[in-house]
C-alpha cells in the first residue's frame, strides 16, 4: 500500500508516470479530434459558431452605447469578425491551444476579414470592449457547448483563447500605427520639404489635408538644430511638448536642421521656447507668423535665412525672431532683408524729410553724443532727442538702443548702396509719420 502510493504520487520524476500521461492523453484530446469525447465538442462549436456571433453582437449592442451608433457595414464586419473568432477557436483547440503547456497562438488572420479602415474607426480599447463581450458570451454557453466532462477543459482553453486573441488585436493595431506613423512621418516630411522650397499653395494643402492640418491661425515656422539621433525619436519629442501647451506641429529633419510648423499658438515665439528641449545645441529662429499654411513658406524662408545668419549674433536669445537678425541677413546676402530694410527703414526717413536722416548721420558721427550731434547741426540737444524720438517711431528702431543702432546703421548703408526712393524736399512732404503701402505697389517699385 505506501509501496504503492511511493509510485503513484511521490516516486516519479517531474514529467514523467501518471501525469505525464494524463498530459499526453489532453494533448490527443485536442489535436485528434476523431477518437475522443472533445471532438464533439469541437463539432458543437463549429455548429454554433453563427449562433455565436449573433449572440455577440446583440450583447454589444445591448451594453456598449457607442456600437449602437457604428455605421451598418462597420457592424457587419464587426459580426464576420467575430465568426471567424469562433472559428479560429476551433482551430485554436485543433492545434493544441487548448493544453496549459501550449505556446500555440492566435493568428493575426482572424482580424483579416475585415478591411484595414475599420481598425481606424475602432479604437483598441473600445476592440478590446468588443473581445470581452464576445468572449464572455462564449463562456455563458460553455455548457451547452461542451461534450459531458469537458466543461472544465473547455472553460479554461477559452480563457486562455481569450488572452491570445487579445495579443492578436493589439498586434493588429501596432502594426496598422507604425504603418500609419511610417506614412505620416513620410509626408510630413514631405510637407516641410515642399515649404522649403515654395511650393504652390495647393500642394502644401493637399499634403496637410492628408496629415489632418487644422490650419488654426497664426501659423509660423521655427528652425533650429536637429539633437541628432533616429528622426521618429527627435519628432515625437516635438509633438509630445507641442502636445503639452496646445499647438499643432508639424516637424521634418533636414540634415542638421529641424524645421517645425507651428499652428494655433497666439505666440509664436513663446510657444517655441517650450519646445527648445526638441532642439539641439544653438540658435532656434522662429519665422513671422502668417494667417495660414498657403502663406508659410514666408515665414520658412525667413526662419532659414536668420538660422543661416544667427551665428553673427552670438549673444541672439534663444528662440529669436527672424526680425530681430535682419541686419546680419542682410549681411549675408538674405534679399529680403535688404528690401526689407532698404524699404521700411532708409525709405521711411527719406521720405519722413531730410532732417532725420541728417540728425541720424550726425548722431552716428558722434559716436552716440547728444551733445556733440547737436553742435554739429547748430541745434539745442532737446532738438536732438525729439527727432531721435520721431525716427524711433517711423521706423520701429530706437537709435538710443545699441541693437536698434546697429540696424539702423545697417539699413543706411543697404540705402545709399541701392538707392531707390529720391529724396523729397522737406517742404512738400505730410507731417512726418510711418507710411504703409495699401496696394503693394511701393513695395514692388523697391525691389
Amino acid at each position: 500500500m505506501a509501496g504503492g502510493r511511493r509510485t503513484s504520487l511521490g516516486g516519479s520524476p517531474p514529467g514523467s508516470g501518471v501525469q505525464a500521461q494524463v498530459r499526453a492523453c489532453q494533448a490527443v484530446a485536442v489535436s485528434e479530434p476523431g477518437g475522443t469525447e472533445l471532438a464533439a465538442t469541437l463539432r458543437r462549436i463549429e455548429r454554433a459558431a453563427g449562433a455565436l456571433a449573433t449572440a455577440s453582437v446583440a450583447r454589444m449592442d445591448e451594453s456598449l452605447p457607442w456600437f449602437r451608433s457604428l455605421p451598418a457595414d462597420q457592424r457587419a464586419w464587426v459580426m464576420l469578425v467575430a465568426q471567424a473568432g469562433a472559428r479560429s477557436l476551433v482551430q485554436w483547440l485543433r492545434s493544441g491551444g487548448g493544453t496549459a503547456d501550449s505556446t500555440q497562438e492566435v493568428s493575426d488572420e482572424v482580424f483579416a476579414t475585415a478591411p484595414q479602415a475599420l481598425a481606424r474607426s475602432i479604437t483598441l480599447q473600445q476592440t478590446v470592449a468588443l473581445i470581452k463581450v464576445t468572449i464572455d458570451v462564449v463562456e455563458e454557453q460553455v455548457p451547452r457547448l461542451a461534450a459531458p466532462g469537458e466543461e472544465l477543459a473547455l472553460r479554461e482553453a477559452v480563457l486562455r483563447f481569450s488572452r491570445e486573441i487579445a495579443f492578436a488585436a493589439a498586434r493588429v493595431y501596432a502594426r496598422a500605427a507604425e504603418s500609419r506613423s511610417s506614412w505620416d512621418a513620410r509626408l510630413q516630411a514631405l510637407l516641410v520639404d515642399a515649404l522649403l522650397r515654395g511650393d504652390s499653395a495647393d500642394v502644401l494643402a493637399s499634403r496637410a489635408a492628408a496629415l489632418g492640418w487644422a490650419d488654426e491661425p497664426p501659423v509660423a515656422v521655427a528652425v533650429g538644430r536637429s539633437p541628432g539621433g533616429e528622426v521618429s525619436a527627435v519628432l515625437h519629442t516635438v509633438y509630445r511638448l507641442a502636445r503639452r501647451i496646445g499647438a499643432e506641429v508639424i516637424g521634418g529633419v533636414h540634415g542638421d536642421r529641424l524645421v517645425v510648423v507651428l499652428g494655433g499658438a497666439a505666440d509664436p515665439v513663446a510657444a517655441t521656447g517650450k519646445l527648445l528641449a526638441a532642439f539641439g545645441d544653438g540658435p532656434v529662429v522662429v519665422g513671422p507668423a502668417v494667417p495660414s499654411l498657403d502663406e508659410a513658406t514666408e515665414s520658412a524662408r525667413a526662419a532659414l535665412a536668420g538660422f543661416r545668419a544667427a551665428p553673427a549674433w552670438p549673444t541672439a536669445p534663444r528662440p529669436v525672431p527672424a526680425a530681430d537678425l535682419l541686419p546680419e541677413r542682410a549681411l549675408a546676402g538674405d534679399a529680403e532683408a535688404r528690401r526689407r530694410l532698404r524699404h521700411d527703414v532708409y525709405a521711411t526717413l527719406v521720405r519722413a524729410g531730410g532732417e532725420l536722416l541728417e540728425t541720424l548721420d550726425a548722431f552716428f558721427a558722434a559716436g552716440g553724443t547728444l551733445e556733440s550731434a547737436a553742435r554739429a547741426l547748430f541745434v539745442h540737444p532737446n532738438t536732438v532727442r525729439y527727432r531721435l524720438r520721431r525716427i524711433a517711431d517711423v521706423t520701429g528702431f530706437s537709435p538710443l538702443a545699441a541693437r536698434d543702432a546697429y540696424a539702423l546703421q545697417v539699413a543706411l548703408t543697404v540705402g545709399r548702396l541701392d538707392p531707390v526712393v529720391p529724396v523729397v524736399p522737406t517742404q512738400t512732404m505730410p507731417p512726418p509719420v510711418r507710411k504703409t503701402s495699401q496696394t503693394g505697389d511701393d513695395s514692388h517699385r523697391s525691389l
